[in-house]
């Protein structure tokens, strides 16, 4: 396995970051869908449009990870959406981070969470949250570990399938 490098990714880098989207979503949780719940989801949140939309948009943030001459993961940053009553539009969130499964383990989701956090308190600190799957215990002991806690619940669509997901926030 070669060594991964990160970069900030742009607006050429639509389709790798549409390919890298669907690929590490469905390695991390396609087995937990019925095949159409996980196609709409994937052609719905992860399409070329909605790339293209992101790395256009000045409030978004995005970094590819690569390794042998592709994308393997990436982090995407933004303004909060999430379904939370104190979330104002001041906060910031971090809406992905992925890495394939062959790449997992080797410090690069910690980079990635580095770039993403110090991008959303550039202009300084600020609350930042996270969505992530309440049974997904890796990512929840990454994001602790980088000072999230959990303040709120939600149920999150996948096609059809409604996911139990926990809300954690930093500061």
């Amino acid at each position: 396995m070669s060594d991964v490098t990160i970069r900030r990714a742009g607006p050429a880098d639509a389709q790798a970051l549409c390919e890298t989207s669907r690929i590490t979503f469905t390695q991390t949780f396609g087995h937990l869908y019925p095949p159409s719940d996980l196609a709409t989801f994937l052609a719905s949140s992860y399409s070329l449009e909605g790339a293209r939309r992101d790395l256009a948009d000045p409030a978004v943030a995005v970094w590819l990870a690569e390794a042998e001459g592709r994308a393997v993961g990436h982090a995407l940053v933004g303004p909060c959406h999430l379904p939370h009553p104190e979330v104002t539009p001041a906060c910031g969130q971090l809406e992905r981070i992925y890495l394939e499964e062959a790449w997992r383990g080797g410090g690069t989701g910690g980079r990635l969470m580095d770039l993403a956090l110090a991008w959303l308190e550039k202009d300084g600190p600020r609350p930042i949250w996270i969505g992530v799957w309440s049974q997904n215990l890796r990512a929840q002991a990454l994001y602790y570990r980088f000072g999230f806690e959990k303040v709120g619940e939600y149920d999150f669509p996948v096609g059809e399938t409604l996911d139990h997901e926990f809300i954690l926030r930093r500061g």
